[in-house]
């Protein structure tokens, strides 16, 4: 397999640049997840390196070679689409194969890569089956197969499991997961879906219109996002977000107060800070408890409960008027209308300032 580097990437159509300047490494092996919200430049970055789009400015390296300007089919790369893209005549084996045709692979080799390819995504039942036959979680695989039986350096991705509902999404990540382990291969996968991005990979890279916002491991966006708009979207449901003030500094805290009355002292590098600037706490819902020892309380009204079996999640209108989502255990008995104390452990919490940019939390 094969690193893959951009430099200074940029793309515009037209006047319009949707891609600004990107510099972004996935290492050999890694399952890269590039994520963000509709519109984002996602898909286009990914088609930039498959050479399906050229390049405005910049670089993009496979193995450590330019091909910027490399015909898409020369790059080592191979593409699994949202849509499966399947011949409808063909059988899923004339499928996965067909490619190898018209590169002009002896019979025998084809007969092999294919056959090699349905063991590992489990479909050799299948082989004789054309699309219409098949379920879409089947054809999903049809369509990896062929990108598998290229045998290429990396491995693309462009929200491959979107049109599947959502038991056959859950089960296409276990797939893909183990696909990515028994290849040992290097893959790029864009999604708009932030559970597919924690549960798949090795690197997150979130952007927002064409811009990396932050990369690194799942763990670290969700336990230190650089600003606002990372420590919305990773997390589901994503973060709670009440507008405060800061009321008071020093001894490496920033005191802020909260809706209803009190305050509470965050553990925050607050050097640049003053009193009187306008921040926003960040707290997730699975950081709140219900009653119960806490740090500080919120108090309001819950507006509606979501039962989802194992966990409920409360929805409940604050003191100053502002949403705030609880995460709950499933058999909880708080209904619509109930007035609720909600427990707020500090050392959870997140302060942004009036940009959304994170302040550094005191234990980092």
């Amino acid at each position: 397999m094969a690193d893959v580097a951009l430099r200074g990437l940029r793309k515009s159509f037209g006047a319009l640049e949707v891609i600004h300047g990107i510099d972004l490494d996935a290492k050999d092996g890694e399952l890269t997840v590039v994520v963000g919200p509709s519109g984002c430049g996602k898909s286009t970055l990914l088609r930039l390196i498959a050479g399906l789009e050229d390049v405005t400015d910049g670089e993009v390296l496979i193995d450590g070679v330019r091909v910027t300007d490399v015909p898409p089919a020369k790059r080592g790369v191979a593409m699994v689409f949202q849509t499966y893209a399947l011949y409808p005549h063909m059988t899923a084996y004339d499928n996965m194969g067909f490619s190898l045709s018209l590169q002009k692979y002896g019979r025998r080799e084809i007969d092999r890569r294919v056959r090699d390819a349905a063991r590992i995504l489990q479909v050799e039942h299948l082989l004789d089956r054309k699309p219409k036959e098949l379920s879409g979680g089947q054809r999903q695989r049809v369509a990896m197969g062929r990108a598998i039986v290229r045998d290429p350096k990396v491995f693309l991705f462009d929200e491959p499991l979107s049109n599947l509902d959502a038991a056959l999404r859950v089960q296409m990540r276990t797939e893909i997961a183990r696909l990515k382990s028994d290849l040992a291969a290097t893959m790029v996968y864009v999604t708009h879906d932030q559970v597919e991005a924690m549960t798949l990979a090795d690197k997150i890279v979130v952007l927002r219109d064409g811009w990396v916002e932050q990369e690194g491991a799942p763990l670290d966006l969700y336990l230190r996002p650089r600003n606002r708009f990372v420590a919305g979207f990773i997390g589901s449901p994503g973060m709670n977000f009440i507008a405060t003030g800061i009321v008071g500094l020093g001894d490496g805290h920033a005191t802020v107060n909260l809706p209803g009355g009190g305050s509470a002292a965050l553990p925050v590098e607050s050097e640049s800070a003053k009193v009187g600037d306008k921040v926003t706490l960040g707290v997730r819902p699975e950081h709140l408890v219900l009653a119960g020892g806490a740090d500080v309380h919120l108090d309001g009204e819950v507006i509606v409960v979501e039962r989802l079996g194992a966990e409920s999640y409360l929805y409940v209108r604050l003191a100053d008027g502002g949403p705030l989502v609880v995460k709950a255990g499933g058999e909880v008995s708080t209904a619509i209308g109930d007035r609720v104390r909600i427990g707020v452990s500090l050392g959870a919490c997140h302060l942004f300032d009036a940009d959304g940019i994170a302040f550094a939390r005191k234990q980092d």
